[in-house]
């Protein structure tokens, strides 16, 4: 791991723990300006179930497919030069990138 990896790491959690410590201060300032009342408002008028249909459903067609990954299947693209290749090759005729497995 990079040591800037870890001295990110390291800020986010010393900011974990403040935002912790102060919890209920945070919670009575989020109060106080309203942001709950808006949030139920929003809920309540805009977030119904069609919309949360349609988003899910979206969500669904827009993930890539699993058959990429696979081992076994009819085709696959070569993750250097995005070939595709019929059968399970074990490299790939263009590029010469080497598959493993």
């Amino acid at each position: 791991m990079a040591l800037g990896l870890r001295k990110i790491i390291l800020l986010g959690l010393i900011g974990m723990i403040f935002l912790m410590g102060n919890i209920v201060l945070i919670a009575n300032w989020l109060s106080e300006t309203g942001l709950p009342e808006f949030a139920d408002h929003i809920r309540s008028n805009y977030l119904t179930g069609t919309a949360i249909t349609i988003i899910v459903a979206l969500l669904i067609l827009l993930t890539g497919s699993k058959t990429r990954d696979k081992v076994f299947s009819l085709s696959r693209r070569c993750p250097v030069c995005d070939k595709r290749l019929m059968g399970n090759p074990n490299y790939c005729p263009d590029c010469g990138n080497s598959f493993s497995g």
